[in-house]
Order: C-alpha cells, then sequence, then structure tokens
C-alpha cells in the first residue's frame, strides 16, 4: 500500500497491481521507474476494467419519492431509476529500434540498452499523464478522455457544471486546480478485462530493420516493443472538483505588496465542501500546474498557517524540494499536463 505523509491508502495502485501479476520482476522494476517521475501515478487506483474495452459503471440517476399520506389513502409505488456509462481505454505503443552495432560500442550492451528504454518510459508517461487531463475523444478518439472534456461548461446546462468553481481569471493564461476524489469506486484508472496492467515491454532481440530513411536497406537492430492500456473511469462525477480561471500572471503577485492574484486558499476550501459527503470510500488529492504549486509553497513558507504545510513525501528517495504542500491534509501535487495557457471557461451553449 502506498503511503503519503500520514496517508495510507489501501487500494492496488500500478506498482502494487504489477507486482502481483508479473512473478518475473519485470514490470515493477518499470513501475518503480514510473512513480519517480510522475507521483501521482503511484497513487492512483488501477481496477480491472468488467469489459474488453474499459469499465462499465451502473449510476443511479434519481431517488424514488415517498409520499405522505392520511389514514385510509393509498401510497403511489415509487422507484429509483439507473443508468450506464462507459469509460473506454486506449492503446498506447511505442517502439525501439537499436542498431547491433551501436549498443555493442560499449561493451555493455544491457545497460546500454536500458539507458534507451529510459527515455520511451518517460515519453509515454508524460503522455498518459497529459491525456489524464487533456483527453478528448471528440477531437482524438484514438485517445481516451481526461478531466477537461469532462468538466468544462460553468452554470447549469450539463451535470458536471456544478463541480465547476470560476475563480475570475479572464483572458489565455489561465489555469486550473483539481480536485480527485481517488478510489476504487470514485476515481481510477481501468484497464482492459484480462489484460495486462500498466506499462509492458517486450524483448523481441535482434531482427532486421528497414532503414529509417525508406531507402530500400536494412540493418540488425535489438528491437522492443511497449504498450499501455489504460483509462479514465470516474465513477461518481462528484468525486471530482475543478478550481478553473485561475489567472496565472496574477499568480505571480504573491508576496508583493499589492498582490492581484485570486484566493486560491478559499476555493481550494470550497472544493472540499463540494466533494460528497462519503469521503470514507475515497482519498482527496489536488492536482495543479507548476506556477500555482510554487504560489502554495510560498504561503506555506512565508505565513503561519497550519492549514497549509510542506510535508516528507513517502518515498525518501525524493529531493527535499519536491516534497509536496499539504492543504487540510490533502497533498497538492504538480502535474505538468496541466497548462498555463487556459483560455476562460464560460457558461457553454451547445
Amino acid at each position: 500500500m502506498a503511503t503519503l505523509g500520514q496517508t495510507t491508502y489501501s487500494w492496488p495502485t500500478l506498482l502494487d497491481v504489477a507486482k502481483r501479476t508479473d512473478p518475473n520482476g519485470q514490470i515493477p522494476q518499470i513501475a518503480e521507474i514510473l512513480s519517480q517521475y510522475h507521483m501521482i501515478m503511484d497513487m492512483l487506483p488501477y481496477v480491472e476494467g468488467n469489459l474488453p474495452t474499459g469499465q462499465q459503471h451502473t449510476v443511479r440517476n434519481s431517488l424514488p419519492t415517498p409520499t405522505f399520506r392520511l389514514l385510509n389513502q393509498g401510497v403511489t409505488p415509487a422507484k429509483s431509476t439507473t443508468g450506464q456509462i462507459v469509460d473506454t481505454c486506449a492503446l498506447l505503443e511505442s517502439r525501439s529500434h537499436v542498431d547491433v552495432e551501436v549498443a555493442n560500442l560499449n561493451g555493455n550492451t544491457a545497460a546500454f540498452r536500458m539507458s534507451e528504454a529510459l527515455a520511451f518510459i518517460q515519453g509515454m508517461t508524460n503522455t498518459i499523464a497529459s491525456t489524464l487531463i487533456t483527453g478528448d475523444v471528440s477531437v482524438d478518439p484514438e485517445r481516451f478522455n481526461g478531466l477537461q472534456s469532462r468538466y468544462f461548461s460553468l452554470g447549469s446546462t450539463y451535470t458536471t457544471s456544478s463541480q465547476l468553481l470560476d475563480a475570475g481569471g479572464t483572458g489565455s493564461d489561465n489555469t486550473s486546480i483539481w480536485l480527485l476524489g481517488l478510489g476504487p469506486n470514485s476515481v481510477f484508472m481501468t484497464y482492459p478485462k484480462g489484460s495486462q496492467v500498466g506499462l509492458e515491454h517486450m524483448d523481441r532481440g535482434i531482427q532486421t530493420v528497414a532503414d529509417a530513411n525508406n531507402s530500400g536497406t536494412y540493418f540488425e537492430a535489438y528491437v522492443d516493443v511497449w504498450k499501455w492500456k489504460c483509462g479514465l473511469a470516474i465513477k461518481d462525477y462528484r468525486n471530482v472538483v475543478r478550481v478553473c480561471n485561475v489567472d496565472v500572471s496574477n499568480l505571480a503577485t504573491f508576496g508583493d505588496s499589492s498582490p492581484t492574484n485570486a484566493n486560491i486558499l478559499k476555493y481550494m476550501s470550497l472544493a472540499i465542501d463540494n466533494l460528497p459527503p462519503d469521503h470514507k470510500a475515497m482519498k482527496p488529492v489536488f492536482l495543479m500546474s507548476k506556477n500555482t504549486l510554487s504560489a502554495l509553497r510560498y504561503l506555506a513558507l512565508t505565513q503561519a498557517n497550519v492549514n497549509l504545510t510542506v510535508q516528507q513525501w513517502y518515498n525518501e528517495s525524493v529531493p527535499r524540494h519536491m516534497n509536496p504542500v499539504f492543504f487540510q491534509g490533502i497533498p497538492c501535487l504538480r502535474m505538468d499536463g496541466i497548462t498555463s495557457t487556459e483560455a476562460r471557461i464560460t457558461t457553454a451553449t451547445t
């Protein structure tokens, strides 16, 4: 179980599931590397989907309405209604062709191939982390839907609109703060039924491959194939809150004599109260851009606020300067997939 500060997460993370499903130790090694690059990846629950393409949820749409009755009068039967939502998975794949002669030059072929593999692991991790935020199947059907494509409108037009808080920023230099209630029954990562969890590595050995210039020439190369099948599943939309329209240029005025920044602590407090009351079923975490985290860290270091602290990350190998800020005991983590160039979010009309 992953532990963050004093918080223990009882659900299986990518590392936990990988350790259980791959007895030869290869994938757990890769999972460890992933957690060093993106700490949120070691906190996300991983749940096997109930479909070959992802996860189907049954959600309650309405509750039965009881009736006050008088004696000798009847009551109309009532019932609840339910609906089904499907969160689909995507297949991310990459290939590595390393010239045999190049790999053998330094006398340690395995070490050279591993150094090359690290770049592929980093690239695929960055892509998954970015898709968690910006994925939109209506634009890129080969991806999975991320957070922005589900929480995109203020007002009351859409179901998720109630989970957006407007921090007042204008223009196109805005960012968002996300509050996720992680849990296997709330917000989690899913992978296709019967498939392997996490980043899958296949060593194809030495093969004859075509020259990259398509010149009709070939050479011998070590071939590696990387695959990652996953998607974002949100069983209850109330377990996600988005503080949108946070003006990035105003954030830079933290600590100035006349700051113009939004009161992000106020909005983060409001976000906490927007989570459903059954908080025992999930563990909350804030995700934010580097700019926002820098502002919070400045507040934590310069102001006496017992609700805003900097704590040691559970992984002692993480440098001290990367230790996250905690707000009311909730970790605030940097996620580079959250940009600082968001246009102002308004009430969608279509």
